[in-house]
């Protein structure tokens, strides 16, 4: 079942109201769309966040957790935190989103990392951002974990990019059920960057906006990964090009075996 956090009143006019100016209909559905492989450890914080933000914020939501050929518990931990378990065997990040957006019922999409804990100020944002006219959008990010110089300049230069662009990254994306729908959702023939070219698609038909009011992301690749290493990735992906995401081969970040987090 989905998970609903129906709060506030209808004046008859079909507004929801909770003390905050949304022009959303009592209808109409927030779905969170998380995207999972092997994500037991991260996912109970995560969607404590979302359900946490849907029902500050006063709205009807859906969590949904579409869970990617998962060899660990990530399924039985997303159930045990009232999400709805999308089955999916792609390893493949951008099928894997298209298939919990295609399952869901929200009329909102709000894709949100496995590792990603959204504000309620943040979906409030969401909301008011299309309420306004926005089609889709992003948000802006922290880390979980004090950054190296040169992580903080490579990730805040790679957001303001994403913000001035136009642009949302992985970690939280939004936009509305026409226009995933009209795009045709994420490019399935691409293994990463998919938030990138959806995004592009997006503008093309809609709106951008960007919320001031930032998530919550791990550092866990920051802290498993050196400087070195992470830079060396980017300028292979920059120097590849689109062709160079068609395959798994080289985005090790993404789809190799996942480093022991001290943190854990």
């Amino acid at each position: 079942m989905a998970t609903h956090a129906d709060h506030g009143s209808n004046d008859g006019s079909g507004q929801l109201h909770s003390g905050l100016s949304y022009a959303l209909t009592v209808n109409s559905t927030v779905s969170f769309v998380i995207p999972a492989w092997n994500e037991e450890a991260q996912l109970p914080s995560t969607l404590d966040a979302v359900h946490g933000a849907g029902r500050a914020a006063s709205l009807s939501f859906e969590v949904l957790v579409a869970d990617d050929a998962s060899t660990d518990g990530t399924a039985d931990v997303a159930r045990a935190h009232g999400a709805i378990v999308v089955p999916c065997n792609n390893r493949q990040i951008a099928a894997t989103r298209n298939a919990g957006a295609r399952a869901s019922t929200g009329e909102i999409l709000i894709f949100v990392d496995a590792d990603t804990r959204p504000r309620p100020e943040t979906v409030r944002g969401v909301v008011d951002a299309i309420s306004n006219g926005a089609t889709y959008g992003g948000a802006d990010v922290e880390w979980d974990c004090k950054l190296s110089l040169i992580s903080r300049v490579l990730l805040r230069s790679t957001l303001n990019f994403y913000r001035r662009a136009k642009l949302a990254s992985g970690a939280f994306l939004f936009c509305t059920r026409d226009a995933f729908n009209q795009t045709g959702g994420f490019d399935e023939s691409l293994f990463a960057a998919e938030e990138y070219y959806f995004s592009r698609a997006l503008g093309r038909i809609g709106r951008h906006a960007w919320v001031k009011h930032r998530v919550v992301t791990s550092g866990r690749k920051l802290r498993t990964y050196s400087d070195w290493e992470l830079l060396r990735e980017t300028l292979r992906l920059m120097l590849r090009g689109k062709k160079g995401l068609r395959t798994r081969a080289g985005l090790d970040l993404w789809y190799g075996h996942r480093r022991p987090d001290p943190m854990d």
